[in-house]
């Protein structure tokens, strides 16, 4: 029996280690690595090393576990401003875009594995939401720094989908075992509408808690990140037994308790990085374990068409239709579809018909296992090259930062940070340190003296100051490492930069752009703000007629400082075929009844749909007008 406990633990270890340790060929050579922690457990499975591991039971127990402990803490990484930039289309891509892939991806499988309608749409839903581990790895660790609209959407849609996927998931296996449809179609919608009501409130719910009782109770330090994870595992679990979303309601709770005044922040983010890693690493190794590689090609070639229609069909429409209400640029909503990358969720998701007992379970299983591969291994190496050919990688705002976060016992509020002096920083140069910042001491040589008497600070310095937590990124920018001069380019930036406090009739006037109602009296920057949804960030843009706007500063307090103006938007950005925005569609469809309205007044009869499309205005037509324009 003891050495059964060693034997396992044991290879349970090598495997974590063996795990960890390629994240080092994954950094060095740029691939997945969530895909390599799921190649370790195919290797080592049953039909690699002989490990028989095919508890299904047991693997989505501590799998959900792990899934339960990402989602906290992707929702404690979010910031509440990102959360409100994007909340609306990342949350209809997490509801409505995950109801259309799975319908879309439905009619695939029933095509081409003759499954039945119910079976080809649980398969669907299995595959239908995109994995926070995935995106969060490749979005936040990667090093691929894109728009923030952007970045928001994908990391709030990849947080919050996996409860609409699993609710489909599970209602259709509960259908098909009952034989006669399941619920009705009202059912169905208030068993929606009840289990995300309760995994709401519940997270709120939880996610005060957990703040109030840090604060307030005076616990060892080193205990606060354990009862921290421990009350996210409690709001999971409490809310999966009310009939509720439990992991809804873990990411709820992270992302209020991530955006309040808590006791040990810093200490709770290192922590949770640790925890989220061996999360990650846990999910993957569990999920290739059970796998049976053998069992492949019989199904390889449907389930590798299927994934195909997945990442080039499926999820792009349903991203479009979803994602046209709100005001995404095409290449945009191009990268928003390629960024759907399928991972341990969908793996995860497809042990729930083995435990139903369905007699398709192991084709679902292993169809659903292929096509995460496929998926990570088309979709997770193409990122970075598919941002930077879409003109989405955007010059970043500081360079390197090194620092240290340091909380002083009994305050919440405020913090120690260690910041190094590195050469070339603006305080090297002898920008002063605001006195806001209260620096306290420096650290040269490995000789300590007050900040008055140091003088010019040196690279090599330790500087120390106390600061409220919610410090301004002023202090960053002072101590960061140098950006390359042609970071801040013409290419990205436009040709020159304007006032943004001007109105933006001087743009009318300069231009002829069109204003759209209200925005008359404006001045620049509200415009870009009113367009950007409210809130305009560092590289955003906006096309007005024959020029774009793009944010190249803002303030502390989000305000736009400084504006780029590009005189050739079109010859800067790329040429995406499909993914039309609203404001497109909307003008291709006044322009097709405008010319069935002016056929009809001419007497003449209405002619097919082809003809009167070759009347509307072409793309030459529309530059000439505006070429027009620009010499009145």
């Amino acid at each position: 029996m003891l050495e059964g406990i060693y034997l396992v633990t044991l290879i349970g270890t090598l495997l974590v280690l063996v795990a960890a340790f390629s994240s080092l060929l994954a950094f060095r050579f740029g691939a997945p690595l969530l895909l390599l922690f799921l190649g370790i457990g195919l290797l080592a499975g049953v039909d690699g090393l002989g490990i028989d591991f095919h508890n299904a039971g047991v693997a989505y127990f501590v799998c959900s576990l792990a899934l339960a402990v990402i989602l906290f803490d992707s929702g404690f990484g979010t910031a509440l401003q990102s959360f409100r930039q994007a909340a609306w289309p990342a949350l209809t891509l997490a509801t409505a875009g995950v109801l259309l892939t799975s319908v879309f991806f439905g009619l695939a499988a029933r095509l081409l594995l003759g499954f039945s309608w119910l079976e080809s749409f649980l398969l669907g839903a299995i595959v239908g939401s995109t994995d926070a581990a995935a995106v969060f790895f490749l979005l936040r660790i990667g090093g691929i720094s894109i728009r923030e609209k952007v970045r928001a959407t994908l990391e709030i849609e990849s947080g919050s989908n996996d409860p609409m996927a699993i609710f489909l998931t599970i209602a259709l296996v509960e259908a098909i075992l009952a034989r006669e449809g399941g619920t009705s179609g009202v059912g169905f919608l208030l068993d929606f509408v009840l289990q995300m009501g309760i995994g709401l409130l519940a997270g709120y719910g939880g996610g005060v808690m957990i703040v109030g009782l840090v604060n307030r109770l005076n616990m060892e330090r080193g205990l606060v990140p354990i009862f921290v994870i421990a009350l996210a595992l409690l709001v999971f679990s409490v809310t999966g037994a009310l009939g509720g979303s439990g992991f809804l309601a873990a990411y709820v709770a992270g992302l209020y308790a991530g955006n309040r005044q808590m006791k040990a922040t810093p200490v709770l983010r290192r922590f949770q990085d640790g925890m989220t890693w061996l999360a990650q690493i846990i999910m993957f190794l569990i999920l290739g374990l059970l796998a049976t590689p053998s069992q492949f090609p019989s199904i390889a070639i449907p389930a590798i068409l299927l994934a195909l229609f997945l990442i080039f069909v499926a999820r792009p429409v349903a991203v479009w239709l979803t994602l046209l209400p709100f005001d995404f640029q095409r290449s945009e909503s191009a990268f928003v579809a390629w960024v759907g990358l399928r991972g341990a969720v969908s793996i995860l998701l497809a042990i729930v018909p083995l435990l139903g007992g369905l007699e398709s379970g192991t084709t679902i299983f292993n169809v659903a296992f292929i096509i995460v591969l496929v998926s990570l291994l088309v979709q997770g190496w193409t990122i970075n090259p598919l941002a930077r050919r879409l003109g989405l990688l955007v010059p970043k705002r500081i360079g390197p930062v090194e620092k240290l976060e340091v909380e002083l016992p009994g305050t919440a509020s405020h913090e120690l940070l260690v910041y190094h002096v590195v050469p070339g920083s603006p305080v090297e140069q002898g920008e002063r340190i605001p006195r806001w910042a209260r620096p306290s001491l420096v650290v040269r040589d490995g000789q300590s003296m007050r900040y008055q008497y140091a003088g010019r600070l040196r690279a090599g310095d330790y500087v120390y100051l106390f600061i409220s937590s919610r410090y301004p990124p002023l202090l960053d920018r002072l101590f960061a490492s140098p950006l390359p001069v042609e970071v801040d380019d013409e290419e990205f930036f436009g040709a020159f930069a304007i006032d943004p406090s001007r109105p933006v009739a001087d743009l009318q006037s300069a231009y002829g752009i069109e204003l759209r109602p209200g925005e008359d009296g404006m001045t620049i920057a509200e415009m870009m703000a009113s367009r950007l949804g409210g809130q305009a960030e560092y590289a955003d843009r906006v096309a007005v007629g024959p020029v774009e706007l793009i944010v190249r500063d803002v303030d502390d307090a989000g305000k736009v400082e400084t504006v780029g103006v590009s005189l050739e938007p079109e010859a800067q950005n790329p040429q995406v075929p499909l993914f039309l925005t609203g404001r497109e569609v909307a003008h291709k469809l006044r322009s097709f009844v405008a010319a069935r309205l002016a056929r009809r007044k001419r007497g003449k009869p209405e002619g097919t749909l082809d003809t009167e499309l070759s009347e509307l205005p072409t793309e030459a037509d529309t530059e000439a007008e505006s070429a027009g324009r620009d010499k009145a």
